[in-house]
């Protein structure tokens, strides 16, 4: 039986969404106070401890892989909210608010998954987990660039379009690391 995609997507957009719901409700969106550059940082130290368990294979603070694929769909979707709205100097926003703006950018990645998993004919089934990460960490490195030239591009997708990408890469790898292993 083939696995449904949207599905599965949804499942582990669910495990995160839990997560987050549960920070919001010890720091309030603290994260509000997060300039893009903070959270393209953030989002790299994620990726670069993924890499690092993958050639390594051990952890030493206990940790593995999934909550930091998990952290990065949570943290990109605050990036995408921290575009949207700037950051502030104090938080600014109700938890009840922020879920919004979570469920809504988190259907925003599922609707762009649907198209490229269209066009792509769900290539990223047969891919391994450690090339999620290193297209991750190549996107971050697109988005140093880009903040770098203070968001001037030629010819490139924006820091959003790569956000998302970061946020379906993320998720891929959640539903191979937790939910199909269910």
């Amino acid at each position: 039986m083939t696995p449904n995609t949207d599905e599965q997507f949804g499942q582990a957009i669910d495990l995160c969404r839990d997560i987050f719901s549960k920070k919001l409700y010890d720091y309030k969106p603290s994260w509000r106070m997060l300039r893009p550059s903070s959270l393209t940082d953030q989002l790299f130290i994620k990726a670069k401890r993924i890499r690092t368990l993958e050639v390594t294979g051990q952890s030493l603070v206990g940790e593995g892989i999934l909550p930091e694929f998990m952290a990065l769909i949570n943290y990109g979707i605050i990036g995408l909210i921290q575009l949207e709205k700037g950051y502030a100097d104090k938080v600014d926003m109700t938890n009840d608010e922020a879920m919004a703006l979570y469920d809504s950018y988190a259907q925003s990645c599922l609707d762009l998954m649907r198209k490229k998993n269209h066009d792509y004919g769900e290539a990223w089934r047969d891919m391994r987990v450690s090339s999620y990460t290193d297209i991750i960490l190549t996107k971050l490195e697109r988005i140093k660039e880009i903040e770098d030239k203070n968001g001037l591009t030629i010819a490139s997708e924006g820091i959003d379009s790569n956000i998302m990408d970061i946020i379906n890469y993320s998720t891929f790898a959640v539903i191979k690391l937790k939910i199909e292993k269910c």
